[in-house]
Parts: C-alpha cells; structure tokens; sequence
C-alpha cells in the first residue's frame, strides 16, 4: 500500500531540525527501498524549510502511522503536524524514474484537498512529461476519495497550481519543493 505523508514544520523549529539532520537521513536510509518520493518544502523565501514529503510502499496503516510518528524529527517536535495518506501511483515509477532528473527548474508538491466523495481516482493530466509523482489521497480503506497529491516541475507556483483543475477541490496548496536524500 502507498501511502503520501507530509510532515508540517513548527515555526521556530529550523535550528532543531539542522541539529537532527543525520538522525533524519538515518531513519530514512532504512526506508530506501520503500520510498517513491521524498523531500522537503520550503517558505516563501525559498530557503527555510516549512515541511518534508514522503511517498512510501508500506504494508498497512499501522506501519505507516508508525513511519510517520517514529521519524525522529516528528518525535522531537520539528513538526506540527502530519498528514497521512493513502495514495495511489497513478504514474507507476518512482521520483528517481522522473526522466527530468534531479536539477533543472521549479519544482512544486500540489496538495488538493477536498470533501470525501466514493473513489473516483483523477486521471493525470495529459501532459505527464512534468510530472514527478501524482495520485489520488484516499481514506485508510482506500474507498473514499479525500484530494490529491502531485510533485511537479514548473516554472512558477501559478503553472504549478494548474496542474489541478479546481472545480472537486475545497482548497489547492502549492509549496516550493525538491528531491530529498543524501547529496
């Protein structure tokens, strides 16, 4: 099962964040082979960071809630909040499969959100060349549609946000994003 987990960063918590780096990469590093997506957002000011995004292949909810929670920043208290997904890879690769490599251009995470509605999954738009990851947020038994996820390269937040259409969506957030993991 896939699940989306994005991390919210409190304010204030950077310096403790820089601190528990190594334990970060660390805790990740036993994930390698489960990840599909995965790094961090930013602010506006395009260098503070304000989240972490993972796209992980897990076997239930609980190992998922457990990734989720045991991540050592989320134990202490970098984060706000998480939201916790279940997704689906409507692209059926990973970030590191994404043919426009690791540099180059803006990259965006896309979250629409939305009221529950049955399982109608949203297509992909046509144009999948800018595409890094994208599908549908669903509830735990992944028969209720919630919103969806995309990672995307563009050339501004704007472009970025119409990857969505915004018609099923109560609210689309666009975060400056880009490729996690070691360097």
């Amino acid at each position: 099962m896939e699940f989306f987990c994005y991390h919210r960063d409190r304010p204030g918590s950077m310096t403790l964040r820089e601190e528990l780096g190594e334990e970060h990469w660390s805790y990740m590093d036993r994930y390698a082979a489960e990840l599909i997506a995965r790094g961090p957002t930013f602010a506006d000011d395009g260098e503070t960071a304000s989240g972490s995004v993972h796209i992980v292949d897990l076997p239930d909810p609980a190992a998922a809630r457990a990734f989720a929670h045991d991540e050592p920043n989320h134990q202490a208290g970098v984060y706000r909040d998480v939201l916790l997904r279940r997704w689906r890879n409507m692209l059926g690769r990973t970030m590191w499969d994404f043919p426009g490599g690791r540099t180059g251009g803006n990259r965006y995470l896309v979250l629409g959100l939305g009221p529950q509605h049955p399982a109608d999954l949203p297509e992909p738009p046509h144009d999948r060349d800018e595409l890094i990851a994208y599908g549908p947020l669903l509830s735990d038994d992944g028969t209720a549609w919630l919103g969806t996820a995309a990672l995307l390269r563009a050339p501004d937040p704007e472009t970025a946000r119409a990857v969505l259409s915004p018609d099923p969506y109560a609210d689309i957030e666009v975060h400056d994003w880009e490729f996690g993991g070691r360097r």
